[in-house]
């Protein structure tokens, strides 16, 4: 006796055949949406990330960028985000006054990625925090806008590049933590 097939049967094959998902894929600035029955979906998506993904670190490799919980444990004991702003933890009579601008606007930078506070400061706030004259300050100032480390912006406040952020967490917070320890 030969098998019939079942009316159950043969719509249920067919609805699996017919539906069709979608799946949205976003990583940073990438992007992709696929749609399509789930073997064609499932397909696209494995060319995807084996396309996309060393790409993505390749390019990942080029990008100066900060990581944030990395230069937060690096600040421990030398800055700190209070409820009432960033603050210097140590003596600026022991740091130089470049060290205390760029750990000043430091210390506003990473209260600004923790949501508390704007990523710049102006001349006078940083002059305050230095305490010494507008002439050292705007002096000092200078000097770190010229190698890169802080950028004035079109306002005239002062903030810090990605390569000064970096430059401070590999070789100025190493060279502080230092001094103070002897």
């Amino acid at each position: 006796m030969g098998r019939g097939k079942c009316a159950d049967e043969d719509s249920g094959r067919n609805r699996l055949i017919k539906e069709t998902i979608t799946v949205h894929i976003k990583y940073h600035e990438t992007e992709q949406i696929f749609s399509g029955d789930t073997n064609e979906v499932w397909i696209s998506i494995n060319r995807f990330f084996s396309e996309m993904i060393p790409a993505l670190h390749t390019v990942k490799k080029a990008l100066l960028t900060i990581d944030l919980e990395n230069l937060i444990e690096d600040c421990k004991n030398v800055i700190a985000v209070a409820p009432e702003g960033p603050v210097l933890l140590l003596s600026k009579q022991k740091l130089t006054d470049s060290e205390t601008l760029t750990l000043q606007l430091l210390a506003t930078y990473i209260a600004n990625k923790l949501g508390q506070a704007k990523d710049f400061l102006t001349k006078d706030e940083l002059q305050t925090g230095l305490g010494k004259s507008a002439k050292i300050t705007s002096t000092r100032l200078g000097e770190l806008c010229r190698e890169g480390s802080v950028t004035k912006t079109e306002e005239g406040n002062y903030r810090l590049t990605t390569l000064g952020i970096k430059r401070i967490q590999e070789d100025t917070l190493p060279e502080i933590k230092e001094k103070i320890q002897r």
